[in-house]
């Protein structure tokens, strides 16, 4: 092969590098998108744990990069908006912290990296091809883990026995709730409690109910984890008291709301993770070589307080193996 050839084909090479390569070769800040469900005080301490997720890995925010922050408040329909919004300012990286974001930004964007913080069943979402190989432009970090659902029932039947109904308090419009829900519908099939979904879909729908008393027959509720039913915790753990309603919930601001009882993931540590995703991406690597990550770690928080309006006795066996028990 001659000289001329040899520098033809470099220089074709040069042309044809990954996108992502040449975004970790920039001098500048890079420009990092941020798709988030809610700006309320606990949405900006899952940012906080995102960013703390970033400086371990020597990114600072305003010299190393630059955050664009889009918060839809509950709102799904703003997802698309704001995802196609923050594509039209062409960031070096768009993260989604939910799964309608993660799938609003994956119909903006082939081109532009996206990193998940929490997604339900990414690849039942349509989000990425596998686990293992995610496939297009976008990984992450699953919230979810089937045998969670089955876990929630089995938590309402340790501290109500008769259990046979339990209502699913979820907003349809999230596809990752509606796959959770399916997950909880064969849960109660095998342990023999029947579930009864209760939609909600604005926060006019979560008003009507929480005014009109408890429509419905159930022994028990579980509201599903989204920006919508989160920001009406309070209420909500209000109303089951008021209803006598057992409760549980994935994230533990509801029993600090009042709730009875929650178990899920530590939500802070699954943004610290995507911060990992989001170095290594900045530095050249492709989101199809970074399998998705699912979650390591569950808390089980109990609130002895609201136990005791419900007539509830925790037995001391749960008491022990709760990570938090708030008196």
């Amino acid at each position: 092969m001659g000289r001329r050839e040899f520098i033809g084909l470099v220089g074709a090479g040069c042309v044809s590098v990954s996108p992502f390569v040449a975004r970790a070769q920039r001098s500048v800040p890079a420009r990092v998108g941020f798709l988030g469900g809610t700006s309320s005080p606990v949405g900006q301490t899952l940012l906080a744990c995102f960013l703390s997720g970033l400086r371990k890995f020597g990114w600072t925010e305003g010299q190393d990069f630059k955050l664009e922050l889009r918060w839809t408040e509950g709102i799904v329909d703003r997802y698309s908006q704001f995802a196609a919004e923050l594509v039209r300012l062409n960031p070096d990286l768009i993260v989604a912290t939910s799964t309608p974001g993660a799938q609003a930004a994956k119909r903006a964007t082939t081109r532009i990296p996206i990193v998940f913080a929490a997604v339900s069943d990414p690849v039942a979402s349509g989000i990425v091809e596998s686990l293992a190989r995610p496939g297009g432009n976008i990984t992450g970090v699953s919230n979810f883990l089937p045998s969670t659902s089955a876990k929630l029932i089995e938590l309402l039947k340790t501290v109500a026995p008769n259990l046979t109904r339990v209502c699913v308090l979820h907003n349809p419009g999230n596809a990752g709730k509606m796959l959770e829900l399916q997950e909880l519908k064969t849960g109660g099939q095998a342990s023999g409690v029947f579930i009864e979904p209760i939609e909600v879909r604005s926060t006019d729908d979560l008003e009507r109910l929480l005014s009109a008393g408890s429509h419905f027959h159930c022994h028990a509720l579980i509201t599903l984890q989204e920006a919508l039913t989160f920001a009406y915790r309070k209420q909500i753990a209000e109303f089951a008291v008021q209803n006598q309603l057992a409760t549980i919930f994935q994230v533990r601001e509801y029993v600090e709301a009042g709730g009875l009882m929650s178990y899920g993931l530590n939500f802070c540590e699954n943004y610290g993770r995507a911060a990992y995703y989001v170095d290594r991406v900045l530095k050249g690597m492709h989101p199809s070589d970074l399998p998705v990550e699912l979650p390591k770690t569950f808390e089980l928080i109990i609130n002895l307080t609201t136990a005791k309006s419900l007539g509830i006795t925790v037995p001391p066996t749960l008491l022990a193996g709760a990570d938090e028990v708030i008196e």
